[in-house]
């Protein structure tokens, strides 16, 4: 994914923003995360819906924040908000679900002392290719002043599998399962909750991304069916409206769609281009009322190159 001028920069932040709004709100057009506008999902986890959807998990001894939002400017917005929520001096931890500039770049606009964890292949993942990143995303005249100065910052802690957070009366378990959208997604699962913060692994009736070359709709099947066993009854998706536990067959089924296709027409000899273009032309039909099928052609080129 590059990005050559400012304007197709702009074009992609549009797009961006206007699929992953949630279709009972206003589109969203302004990166910038809103101020005192969580919501209470469950008894110990908050919402703030924006770009991207960020998670506030509050236990009586500490504070987990899920993503960062855009830029420092963005990261305050949430630690400030995080910081309404939580009784006085409570530690702060901050963990986020992949490298990509909307989840990891507002890390500095957290206050000292923030805990940041993630799984060893995200944070792998941040360093080799978050600088890269950022610069496509500031050629956006929108995130350009949100973005500038700034940089990719380690984590405190690192993680190969699971991460269990007692924060006081509620846990939050973070997990890495494998590779999907980017080779380091993690989720986080709230058992007294039984709230999972997805990122964008599991998300609402939204074409899954396959971002990282060496991603594949199968190894996002292999994620989604590590993740099923939780069986959430709240899911929120880093992007676009919040759902329940439909939403992890839902995404399976249309991932075991478009794999078992793609791989059908390799098997046919139809080349991965044109194959491409049959399958997002059908599924655009298929799947009526999902959001972002224009990237259908990008995920059966990664079908066709995946390699068991």
């Amino acid at each position: 994914m590059h990005l050559r001028s400012a304007a197709l920069a702009a074009a992609l932040f549009i797009a961006f923003a206007t699929v992953f709004a949630d279709p009972a709100q206003p589109p969203i057009t302004d990166p910038m995360l809103p101020e005192h506008a969580a919501h209470q999902l469950s008894a110990h986890v908050y919402v703030i819906m924006g770009f991207p959807n960020i998670g506030i998990v509050v236990g009586r001894r500490g504070t987990l924040i899920i993503d960062t939002g855009l830029g420092p400017r963005n990261g305050a917005v949430v630690a400030r908000t995080a910081a309404e929520l939580s009784p006085p001096g409570q530690k702060l931890y901050l963990t986020t679900t992949h490298f990509h500039p909307e989840h990891a770049s507002g890390q500095r606009g957290f206050p000292p002392g923030t805990i940041v964890i993630r799984p060893h292949v995200q944070e792998t993942e941040l360093q080799a290719e978050g600088p890269r990143f950022l610069a496509l995303f500031a050629r956006s005249p929108p995130m350009h002043a949100l973005l500038e100065g700034v940089g990719v910052d380690p984590a405190n802690v690192l993680f190969d599998r699971d991460y269990v957070l007692d924060l006081g009366g509620v846990h939050a378990r973070l997990s890495y399962f494998g590779a999907a959208h980017t080779r380091g997604d993690e989720v986080i699962f709230v058992p007294e909750d039984s709230v999972l913060i997805s990122g964008d692994v599991v998300q609402n009736h939204l074409s899954p991304n396959i971002i990282c070359e060496t991603c594949s709709p199968r190894q996002w099947i292999a994620v989604l069916d590590q993740i099923a066993p939780l069986n959430p009854q709240h899911i929120v998706p880093d992007h676009g409206s919040l759902g329940g536990p439909e939403l992890i067959p839902e995404e399976r089924a249309f991932l075991v769609d478009l794999q078992t296709r793609a791989q059908a027409l390799k098997a046919q000899g139809v080349p991965a281009a044109e194959a491409g273009r049959q399958l997002a032309t059908d599924f655009k039909q298929r799947y009526a009322g999902w959001y972002s099928l224009n990237n259908i052609p990008q995920s059966v080129a990664r079908a066709y190159a995946d390699h068991p």
